[in-house]
């Protein structure tokens, strides 16, 4: 009986493996150091993320702020528009460059333990993988949609 080979299997014994280049979110939003913790909350909701990756001007990621990073703010009783991003952040970040092998992307994330991934090309923030473009870039196809919704 043969068994049948998913994608990411497939996508491992590709002449040209999937890098993070391949399934990251670009362009990805990202906070200065000096952006107020209230207005960082706002864009995390009104987007529909769960965290975001805190840069430098010049594209240096320095640190991650998340839901659990405001939550934790305000369990300490503290007012979100009296701090800033950069005084909240959990850094220094763990990232993975443009050419990092999904296979490494994966491990990064399940062995620290973290929900997203910035991705640098030189140094430079270019975009964003969180678990659920791993997951949704290793399927395969089985659902579709049809009709106007």
């Amino acid at each position: 009986m043969a068994q049948k080979s998913t994608a990411a299997v497939k996508a491992a014994m590709s002449p040209t493996p999937v890098t993070a280049k391949d399934i990251m979110q670009s362009p990805v939003i990202a906070a200065t150091p000096l952006a107020s913790l209230r207005d960082l909350a706002t864009q995390l909701v009104s987007n529909e993320i769960s965290g975001m990756p805190v840069a430098a001007s010049d594209g240096r990621v320095v640190g991650v702020i998340t839901e659990s990073d405001i939550v934790r703010t305000l369990i300490e009783g503290k007012r979100l528009e009296n701090l800033t991003a950069g005084e909240v952040m959990t850094g220094p970040p763990i990232t993975v460059d443009v050419g990092t092998e999904i296979v490494q992307v994966m491990k990064s994330l399940e062995d620290n333990r973290i929900v997203r991934v910035p991705v640098t090309d030189q140094d430079k923030l270019v975009g964003i993988i969180s678990r659920r473009d791993v997951i949704r870039a290793i399927l395969e196809p089985e659902f579709i949609a049809f009709g106007d919704f």
